[in-house]
């Protein structure tokens, strides 16, 4: 049994993933900064805004393993939000790091993105060269400037990065990729595709990422390694799975652009993590009940 603190407790893979460790048998403390926030029953919340100044002292004095999922929720709204995306993005992230030092941890595992490899036409494993900071935009220069912070520790405790390409899952919030393509299905919007078929992707639904995210606090070395799903799919094929569930024609309209794959090699996923099996055709039903929950 291991002591371990997780940011981004009450997001999609966050909840999953205390559900999992607690089903181990570890002690979970989760980073939360509001109080009426609802956890799984035996998490330890730890009330702190990683949005706002904050000291490591707030934090537990004992932990041996820090999972940093943590992300603002205004990643979108650059330049308006600058400061909230860095605080909780990179200051958060450093602060951390200094306080796993001083506790003595084992491992700091830290959640990065898919997005920083770019797009290309095959599937990027993770000693693919990422894209240069100057054109990776503000979010996932955040996630390209903690993998260095994070890196620079390596000598200090283990570490590993994960990477994900387009997590989704039924408490997922519904600005997001996977869920708003249902969403624009069902209410007749369209669908925009700068090719015939649009880019090509390899979701992971977050069963199966939270169970990686899980093994990977069993891993013994430092690593990088893609978190992304079984199969992959052109938007337009996960448009027109979502239609033919619906009982709609998704309605696409085309725009100018060459589109560019984004697509995660699960090589090493597979090997040392989990070998992923949900599909998306399989959990359907999960984004119905989200929309009826939305409605209502």
């Amino acid at each position: 049994m291991s002591r371990i603190l997780v940011t981004g407790a009450t997001g999609l893979c966050g909840r999953a993933l205390c559900l999992r460790l607690l089903e181990k048998s570890h002690e979970v403390f989760a980073v939360v900064k509001d109080r009426e926030a609802k956890l799984p029953k035996g998490v330890s919340p730890v009330f702190i805004d990683l949005s706002k100044h904050w000291e490591i002292e707030l934090l537990p004095s004992k932990i041996d393993m820090i999972v940093h999922l943590a992300q603002s929720p205004h990643f979108r709204d650059f330049p308006e939000r600058a400061l909230d995306i860095f605080k909780v993005n990179v200051d958060s992230t450093a602060r951390l790091l200094e306080y796993g030092k001083r506790v003595g941890v084992e491992k700091f595992i830290y959640t990065s993105s898919g997005g920083i490899y770019g797009n290309g036409s095959h599937a990027f494993q993770e000693n693919a060269p990422v894209v240069p900071t100057s054109r990776l935009g503000h979010y996932l220069g955040t996630k390209s400037c903690c993998e260095i912070l994070i890196n620079s520790y390596a000598s200090v405790f283990n570490i590993v990065i994960l990477r994900p390409f387009f997590v989704y899952g039924p408490s997922q919030n519904q600005t997001m990729l996977i869920p708003r393509l249902f969403r624009n299905i069902s209410s007749n919007k369209s669908i925009l595709l700068d090719s015939s078929c649009g880019i090509k992707i390899n979701p992971v639904h977050v069963n199966d990422a939270s169970i990686a995210m899980m093994n990977a606090c069993e891993l013994v070395s430092s690593t990088v390694i893609n978190i992304a799903g079984p199969e992959v799919l052109s938007i337009r094929e996960i448009c027109d799975l979502f239609g033919s569930y619906l009982g709609k024609r998704p309605i696409y309209e085309k725009v100018s652009g060459d589109s560019r794959d984004l697509i995660g090699d699960i090589s090493l996923m597979k090997k040392l993590l989990h070998v992923p099996t949900v599909r998306l055709r399989d959990v359907l039903e999960e984004f119905a009940q989200k929309a009826d929950q939305t409605t209502n």
